[in-house]
């Protein structure tokens, strides 16, 4: 077994990165936590004081462009329902589809951003600090989408005739975030992405626990790519839930670009990071099945594994610094808006496609005008539901009371009733 590349002891201490970041908490791929980035977290006995770093404002406007591409897909790529624009997209639009059947692709984009800030974010963090953070970026705005699609869906008139109503049941199991393990509805069909990310997080979890150093999580990689090759070809389902075959590549190779981030390239870093993109393009031959049916016709593997490909190298670009110089402040913006844009923008943005076609305006113009309204939509859920929700779920988990005691508490005092056995006779 070749030896593992070690960083010098005082860069495995301390490891300040090699270039401005962010070191703050990503679903799918929308990890970056709303608000600047606070400083490194060296862990409760380092000694060292962490040193503040701003953010990574590239990493906001790659989730914004992946956003983005999804939005483009359900909106011009999904051909199998007709009622929302009565007609398809292929056929009103065809240039458009085109370029829209492949916008799912950005779900890829996510899932390497959110390898490389859940690395980045869980570095020297205690697991309660890192379940704390999870529950507080994913769990507000989720609830907020949860509430407003149930809405459209059940009550507003344009929205998809071909979908049926949620009931009190399925909401309230949505709002676990464990609506398909569980067998539930989903409120909005793009919710299947968070129970990959939510799978990855408590894979992650273990090597927080652990504690987290350059040897600990390449070997974690490691295995992780050992295993979910063999869960590919194997029959146990458990074993492919837990590794995730198709999706694992992805996760992977952004947590290998973070240590590169952080400690420097080396060739062991690039060859893993490489060799899963290699990988990737293989799972595309699995993956795009599902997409096909969508878009009613057969998708190219060539512009996908140069989508794919680029995506691997953009974020390895972010992660050999080449974007440090990129500072522009409203990325942030973008970035904030990212996580409501994809949580609202299927069943909603097809009831206000809907609602613009039967007004008479043409499908381009409805485009605009449905994708400035989600913008702001989401931008409102934002600024007045999912900061101050976060804020108070923040303080909530903070509470001394929900904290693990190291040892069992003492066993509470009870009055025996009379008339219970062992109780004193009147």
């Amino acid at each position: 077994m070749p030896t593992l590349p070690q960083p010098s002891p005082a860069a495995e201490a301390v490891a300040p990165p090699k270039a401005p970041g962010t070191d703050t908490g990503a679903v799918p791929g929308f990890d970056v936590d709303p608000g600047s980035g606070p400083g490194i977290d060296l862990g409760p006995d380092s000694g060292v004081r962490p040193a503040p770093r701003p953010r990574l404002y590239v990493l906001d406007g790659l989730r914004l462009i992946a956003s983005l591409g999804v939005v483009a897909f359900h909106w011009t790529g999904v051909d199998i329902h007709r009622n929302i624009w009565d007609g398809t997209p292929r056929e009103l639009m065809p240039t458009i589809h085109r370029f829209g059947a492949y916008g799912w692709m950005g779900v890829q984009l996510f899932f390497l951003i959110s390898g490389f800030v859940i690395c980045m974010s869980g570095w020297g963090k205690s697991p309660r600090a890192y379940f704390n953070s999870r529950v507080v970026r994913l769990f507000p705005a989720y609830w907020i989408g949860i509430l407003l699609t149930t809405a459209v869906v059940n009550y507003w008139p344009t929205a998809r005739t071909d979908r049926k109503p949620m009931s009190v049941s399925e909401v309230l199991t949505n709002f676990t975030m464990l609506e398909r393990p569980l067998g539930a509805t989903e409120a909005d069909g793009v919710y299947w992405t968070l129970w990959i990310e939510l799978r990855f997080y408590i894979l992650f979890a273990i090597m927080v626990a652990i504690g987290l150093t350059y040897r600990r999580v390449l070997a974690f990689c490691l295995v992780w790519s050992t295993l979910s090759v063999i869960a590919a070809n194997v029959d146990n389902k458990l074993l492919g839930y837990m590794v995730q075959p198709e999706d694992a590549p992805y996760f992977i190779a952004g947590i290998v670009l973070y240590l590169i981030y952080r400690f420097g390239a080396n060739p062991m870093l690039l060859g893993i990071v490489v060799f899963e993109w290699l990988i990737a393009q293989n799972r595309l031959h699995v993956t795009v099945g599902g997409y096909e049916y969508e878009v009613h016709h057969s998708l190219s593997w060539p512009v996908m594994a140069v989508l794919s490909g680029a995506a691997f190298l953009v974020m390895l670009a972010v992660a050999m610094g080449a974007f440090n110089r990129v500072q522009w402040k409203w990325l942030t913006v973008a970035g904030a808006l990212t996580y409501p844009v994809y949580l609202l923008h299927q069943e909603i943005g097809w009831a206000m496609i809907r609602l613009a076609r039967h007004q008479g305006i043409g499908h381009k113009t409805s485009l605009v005008l449905c994708l400035l309204f989600i913008l702001a939509l989401a931008w409102v859920v934002h600024r007045y539901g999912e900061r101050p929700l976060s804020r108070l779920l923040q303080r909530l988990m903070d509470a001394r009371s929900l904290s693990i005691p190291k040892a069992d508490p003492p066993v509470k005092a009870r009055v025996p009733a009379a008339g219970i056995e062992g109780a004193p006779a009147d």
